[in-house]
Formats: C-alpha cells, sequence, structure tokens
C-alpha cells in the first residue's frame, strides 16, 4: 500500500528530475532524466497501487543509472538526490 509519506516521497522524487529540465545538462543526460521524470510522473497519477509505483520508480532508477554526469552541478545535484530518494522509496515498498 502507498502512504502518504510514500507519495510525498515520490512527488519529491519527481521535483528533482524536474528541476534538471530547468538547468543546462547534456543532450544525452536529458534524454535519460527526462524519460526518468515521466516515469515518475506516471507514477503520481491516479493514486495507483504501490506494485505500480514500485514498478515505476525501479525504471526510473535504472535510467538515472545511464546518467554519469550532465554537465551541471546542480543538475548533478539533484540526479543524486532523485537515486537516494528512489532508493529508499523502493526500501519502503518492498518491505510492505
Amino acid at each position: 500500500m502507498v502512504d502518504a509519506e510514500d507519495r510525498d516521497m515520490v512527488a519529491e522524487l519527481h521535483g528533482h528530475l524536474e528541476a534538471t529540465a530547468e538547468l543546462p545538462v547534456t543532450t544525452e543526460a536529458s534524454r535519460w532524466l527526462g524519460e526518468a521524470e515521466a516515469v515518475v510522473g506516471d507514477a503520481r497519477r491516479d493514486d495507483p497501487p504501490a506494485s505500480v509505483v514500485a514498478k515505476r520508480v525501479e525504471q526510473a532508477r535504472d535510467l538515472l543509472s545511464h546518467v554519469e554526469a550532465t554537465g551541471s552541478d546542480e543538475a548533478d545535484e539533484h540526479v543524486d538526490a532523485a537515486r537516494d530518494l528512489a532508493e529508499r522509496v523502493l526500501e519502503r515498498l518492498n518491505d510492505d
């Protein structure tokens, strides 16, 4: 079950990914980040079950694994925070 804290963490994850869209990042990083943002956005729609949220967050984590550097220190910080949040969300959802 996805509780309020899980939803807040997914929203924060989405916020970090969304923030990278406003920053000057490399073309390759932009592609991966945009896809990860879209996938996490799907996890926020229509109160999906925990299994769907976990799948989308796992997909986003996998997409983020392709981002080595963005070309922007600020974007790199958002990517690091997004990776950390993705891991934390997955730990919480997999404990249920």
